[in-house]
This record gives structure tokens, sequence and C-alpha cells, in this order.
């Protein structure tokens, strides 16, 4: 990188006047803006395992509907005892141990993810001023190719 682009602190800055892009607040050093960016990014993989919860709920209810009009075909087509056996047997039915898939969301989202939530903010409030993803604006300033198109800084 060339010298117009350190903070004359061994810090990795956006381009000058590169709006949105310089997201470093004055005096904070490349070591913790890396390390800010490696708490972010292991709340945005909590983020994505957050999204699959929620998928494993809306299609463990899917299966759960679906079921139970299979059984009412299967009624329908006279294998009542099949059609009793899945109802009793697993329509309804707990996924784990006393908890359909709404009480495990819930129980993350109120645990696990919330208090994961709160402490990347934290890091970043104590360190950054708050600010999100500056290591990935600096890596965007460094990697782009100005005056190219599809290379923008920001799309204005």
């Amino acid at each position: 990188m060339s010298e117009e682009h350190v903070d004359g602190q061994g810090g990795r800055r956006a381009r000058p006047g590169e709006e949105g892009l310089d997201r470093r607040p004055e005096g904070v050093d490349d070591a913790t803006v890396e390390a800010v960016g490696k708490v972010s990014e292991a709340f945005e993989a909590i983020e994505e395992v957050r999204g699959r919860l929620y998928g494993l709920h809306r299609l463990t209810g899917t299966a759960d509907l679906a079921l139970g009009d299979a059984c009412d075909l299967l009624r329908k087509a006279g294998h009542d005892a099949l059609a009793d056996r899945l109802e009793t047997e697993l329509v309804g039915r707990n996924v784990l141990d006393g908890r359909w898939t709404f009480q495990l969301v819930e129980e993350f989202d109120d645990g696990y993810y919330a208090d994961f939530q709160r402490l990347e903010k934290l890091v970043r409030d104590e360190l950054v001023q708050g600010r999100r993803h500056v290591f990935e604006a600096e890596m965007k300033a460094e990697r782009r190719t100005p005056g190219r198109p599809g290379h923008e800084a920001t799309p204005d």
C-alpha cells in the first residue's frame, strides 16, 4: 500500500476522499481493526446459523402439516391403521425433549444469539466507535480499481 494510504500509526486507510469507505477512527491500528473484523466475522456466522435454525423451524412445521395431510389421504385410501400410527407417533411430536422448534428458536434468540449480538456491538463500540465493517471497507478500498465500472467506492 502506498504511503498516502497509511494513517501515520501503521494503520491502513481507505484512499483519501473515498466517502463511505474511510471508516477507521483516528488512531486505531491495524491489529485492532483486524481483531474487531474477526469478531464481526464470527457474529456473521452466528447470523447464518440463526437463519438455518429458522429454516429448521419452518421446514419442520411444513413437514408436520404435510404429514397430517398425508394421514387424511391414507385414511381416504383405506389405510386407517397406518394413518393412525403416523398421527399418534409423529404428528405434533416434539423434535427434542419437551420442545417444538419454536421453543428452540426462542431459546437461541433470547440466550446465545442475544449475548453474541450484544458483545459484538460492545467490541465495536469500545474499539472503533461502533463503526461496522471497517476491515471490509478498507479491503474494498485496497482491492478495487478506481475508475472501472463495477468498482465504484459507493453507489452514488
